[in-house]
């Protein structure tokens, strides 16, 4: 299986561009797919930088409800109006980044809801043999702090996102599994524990943003959450590939408590499973 990144962050050694979002392209035996467009159609032009036809994507999965996964998806139906896109019905959804200061919309764009392609599901999905698609993360232990600024807007006031609207890939290949999540805003470890009801084992391999980018800077509790959930991570023999929302400082502490086991994924980056 391969799996090329289209965007993230930062640039890689490659000649791409590079945006605060995500995107990946998958390769199958019996797929293309995508993983989330990004922020805008920059991601398109690195797909055809990188030599990715999208008119050969089979299927779009959107991880949730935020503009930098959903940005460039509008573009991509332009290209490839036969690929079907699936996210959950919560994805649409007034999302806001809210503090004292801030109050900016991060939802997606309303006009995604006209694409004939799209398919809402709520709940898990059964694609076929090789991908499974799973919700509903209740758990909150370790859950990273950035997220209490993150709201959904009512008709009465803002409310805390319970990220209901975040769905994960996994990627069933020679009897393991390979498990893709956007921004991984339910928190990690909480998502693993869901896969394992699910599975009865660990993914082989994880392919995620851990949310835990912070511009206000990080406090001793924020650090120490991370350390803790470093050392979790360290105790599985899953190899973890992440980017985006983890942020440079987590990725260093997260670095030095998981060694090799821990790699960064930069625009134009290939993973080989």
């Amino acid at each position: 299986m391969k799996i090329i990144n289209l965007m993230e962050n930062t640039l890689g050694s490659r000649d791409c561009l590079a945006e605060h979002g995500l995107s990946f392209y998958i390769e199958t035996k019996k797929h293309r797919l995508l993983s989330d467009t990004g922020a805008s159609d920059a991601f398109a032009e690195n797909a055809m930088r990188l030599g990715v036809d999208l008119k050969q994507v089979d299927l779009l999965v959107l991880s949730h409800g935020h503009y930098d996964h959903a940005g460039g998806l509008m573009g991509f139906a332009k290209i490839n109006p036969n690929a079907g896109i699936l996210m959950q019905r919560q994805a649409v959804g007034a999302y806001y980044h809210k503090n004292d200061t801030i109050e900016k919309y991060i939802g997606i764009d309303p006009q995604i809801m006209n694409l004939p392609q799209v398919e809402l599901i709520e709940g898990d999905k059964r694609i076929d043999e090789e991908i499974f698609l799973f919700s509903g993360v209740l758990g909150r232990r370790l859950w990273p702090s950035g997220n209490r600024e993150l709201k959904v807007k009512r008709e009465d006031g803002f409310y805390q996102d319970e990220f209901l609207h975040e769905q994960y890939l996994v990627i069933e290949h020679e009897g393991r599994e390979t498990l893709i999540s956007g921004c991984a805003h339910n928190g990690i470890l909480n998502i693993l524990e869901k896969f394992r009801e699910i599975y009865g084992r660990d993914p082989e391999a994880v392919i995620s943003g851990f949310h835990m980018r912070k511009k206000s800077g990080y406090g001793e509790e924020d650090l120490e959450t991370i350390r803790k959930i470093g050392g979790e991570l360290k105790k599985m023999q899953t190899k973890f590939y992440t980017g985006h929302c983890t942020g440079e400082i987590p990725f260093q502490i997260l670095k030095e408590c998981m060694g090799e086991q821990l790699t960064y994924v930069h625009s134009g980056d290939e993973i080989f499973l």
